[in-house]
């Protein structure tokens, strides 16, 4: 069964949001995809908010640029929660796309990633699912100790 969902505004937020996929992959993580725009295809919009708890999914990632109001509009139609990825844009470098994120009213919270933070959602994600998946924590775990170990203890010249 699909337990994440990663949706973003258009074509372009793919290389962004392909790292919250990898990471997934890693971890063995089912997830779908979607292109989901707030205001060029709203009605798919609500309707993957809508029915995304009948479909059994438990968490979404959601990638926006610009003025990024997938996530939060994402945030109003389910509970399901929702991870941001403020997508970076060239007018501003991504700062419209995290303010737009992050400012979410009372009631409609959206976790929010830095900007481009793609791999961070899906790990997030993992992280939020592993709270009842014990074979998932331990993969969590492992990653997580892989990434230590990958961290040399002291320079060296290249």
């Amino acid at each position: 069964m699909v337990k994440v969902g990663i949706i973003m505004g258009s074509q372009s937020d793919w290389p962004t949001m392909r790292e919250a996929a990898a990471v997934l992959d890693e971890l063995g993580v089912s997830y779908e995809t979607k292109i989901v725009s707030a205001h060029r295809t709203p009605d798919r919009l609500w309707d993957y908010g809508k029915t995304a708890v009948e479909r059994g999914l438990q968490v979404i990632i959601a990638g926006a640029g610009g003025a990024a109001h997938l996530p939060g509009m994402m945030a109003s139609k389910t509970r399901v929660p929702v991870i941001g990825v403020p997508i970076q844009t060239r007018a501003l470098s991504g700062v419209d796309s995290l303010y737009s994120i992050l400012q979410m009213p009372r009631g409609y919270p959206v976790a929010t990633m830095a900007i481009g933070g793609g791999a961070n959602a899906g790990l997030m994600a993992a992280q939020m699912l592993a709270v009842a998946d014990a074979g998932l924590a331990e993969r969590v775990d492992a990653w997580r100790a892989a990434l230590t170990a990958s961290i040399a203890e002291e320079p060296k010249d290249e």
